[in-house]
């Protein structure tokens, strides 16, 4: 079941759904000031970050 995230949290919090923003995979690229990073699901579930 989805949650409706289509109401921000706060006003400057763009919030996505890990369902969403991952799309069946395990990993996403996120590219920032030039610099990529990779956001990961772990086989424990939770989420990592690494440059």
């Amino acid at each position: 079941m989805r949650s409706d995230f289509s109401k921000p949290v706060k006003q400057d919090i763009r919030v996505f759904g890990s369902d969403i923003l991952f799309d069946g995979s395990n990993e996403v690229g996120i590219e920032h000031a030039g610099s990529l990073y990779r956001l990961k699901i772990t086989r424990q579930g939770k989420l990592i970050l690494n440059k």
